[in-house]
């Protein structure tokens, strides 16, 4: 897909000026404490892992179109006793270690180098996330990436979760920056449709080679790692 053939330039109106990411799954692994404890878990972790994923995201949907809110780490809680429940030869005395271990996951390898990048060209960056302000603060420090981002925006000011267009005007209004000139970056396809609904000018990061859907509303640019965001003409 063109990623558009403009120069950036700094301070132009409708040039990208700002990058914000989505937080899990794209700056961080939403595998990696499953990972951490593979061999505890056995042969099941993938599954395991996957439906715990799943499972946090569909609450989140749920209570949303309920017009209810519960924080995303009492969420992530009840997902994990769920995925657990389905697979019973797990020993679940490792709920603590796999709780404890997703406060801080491990960063994409690419994203400290994809955030100093933008900084470098003098961008302002931020996250925008489902994650509470406890996860999102924990992950961040754990990552070293707090030098490398302006804000840190949870969906947990407004109580309403992503892709409610609400969310995304949380970034427009926390940067001061027209939605036109702020770049989003996720790897949740859907997270994209939905910042794209909102004006932002969203990237999509098909880590897995994913098909498309969504088609409706098409992203502004797709990449496959977080490396050549900086390189992006948008």
């Amino acid at each position: 897909m063109p990623t558009g053939t403009r120069e950036p330039r700094r301070g132009a109106p409708g040039m990208i000026r700002a990058f914000v990411f989505d937080a899990y799954g794209t700056l961080f692994d939403v595998h990696a404490a499953i990972a951490r404890q593979r061999a505890r878990i056995g042969p099941d972790a993938d599954r395991l892992s996957e439906l715990w994923r799943t499972k946090q995201l569909e609450y989140a949907w749920n209570l949303t179109l309920r017009d209810r809110y519960d924080d995303f780490w009492t969420l992530t809680k009840r997902a994990l006793d769920f995925a657990l429940s389905r697979f019973p030869h797990v020993d679940r005395r490792i709920k603590a270690s796999l709780l404890e271990a997703y406060r801080e996951l491990d960063a994409f390898p690419d994203a400290r180098t994809a955030l100093a990048a933008l900084k470098e060209q003098g961008h302002t960056t931020a996250i925008l996330s489902n994650g509470s302000p406890a996860m999102l603060n924990a992950a961040v420090a754990a990552a070293g990436l707090a030098p490398f981002l302006d804000h840190v925006i949870s969906v947990d000011a407004i109580k309403t979760y992503k892709p409610r267009r609400a969310v995304y005007e949380l970034a427009i209004g926390a940067l001061g920056v027209p939605a036109a000139d702020i770049a989003f970056v996720s790897s949740n396809r859907w997270d994209v449709a939905g910042a794209s609904d909102a004006g932002l000018a969203a990237i999509w990061i098909n880590r897995g080679r994913a098909a498309d859907e969504y088609t409706e509303v098409r992203p502004r640019a797709v990449v496959f790692d977080l490396a050549g965001l900086a390189e992006l003409r948008l």
